[in-house]
């Protein structure tokens, strides 16, 4: 009610916001958006690929969720506003961050998945953390959509996954998760960010051992892999 009543701010440049909307419109035309961007595995392509076709990496080792949902490029704005939610537990960097998912999710997404699942921190590194992330996003998506929210165990606490090649990524967290079922057919994934998809891939692999027949995999942005 607050939001709606006061005048806000951009939480980007802090100046006028757009009504009801926490940005003005230069800055939300300036955000990386993920165009194109591989309907597998949401790894950002180069201008002028064909928008529904799948990398290479989805072609020689597709992934276990049938598509990824990914709107935003972890860059420039967003990775900055990112790390203010994540590493700071700034309420108001993610207040914008799900409100840019919502936006970015095609038409009808948000009435497919009959469960919607959070990547789940190891109870160790959210005691250190202190914030959980990817649930607070899914709570909030819940609510504000009637979504059903289940929820998943880390089964170890792997190392972290910074500086972890592809192959290092997918090799850390096989068999990392555990889902108690049964799921209903159709399922969603939620993370903050993904790079190389390979967490949301072993958290699809519990699901699908749970009963799901078909799991999406949703992030609110998408790291650009250069380099590979």
């Amino acid at each position: 009610m607050l939001r709606r009543a006061l005048p806000g701010r951009c939480g980007f440049c802090l100046a006028a916001a757009e009504p009801e909307r926490p940005w003005c419109a230069a800055c939300f035309e300036a955000l990386p958006w993920n165009l194109p961007a591989c309907p597998g595995c949401a790894e950002p392509q180069p201008p002028g690929s064909l928008s529904d076709r799948r990398c290479g990496h989805c072609l020689t080792r597709p992934p276990l969720f049938v598509r990824s949902r990914v709107p935003l490029r972890y860059e420039d704005e967003v990775a900055r506003l990112m790390q203010r939610f994540k590493f700071h537990a700034s309420p108001r960097a993610g207040t914008v961050l799900l409100e840019l998912l919502e936006l970015g999710l095609p038409p009808g997404a948000l009435a497919w998945p009959q469960v919607l699942i959070p990547v789940p921190l190891h109870p160790r590194r959210a005691r250190e953390r202190g914030f959980d992330q990817a649930d607070w996003l899914a709570r909030r998506l819940a609510t504000r959509h009637g979504l059903v929210l289940a929820r998943a165990r880390r089964c170890q606490a792997t190392r972290s996954q910074r500086g972890l090649d592809r192959a290092e990524r997918y090799r850390n967290l096989r068999g990392g998760f555990e889902v108690r079922g049964p799921l209903p057919p159709r399922v969603a994934l939620l993370d903050d960010v993904m790079t190389t998809g390979a967490t949301l891939d072993a958290l699809a692999q519990a699901c699908l051992s749970a009963g799901a027949c078909e799991v999406e995999a949703w992030s609110v942005a998408r790291t650009p892999l250069r380099g590979e």
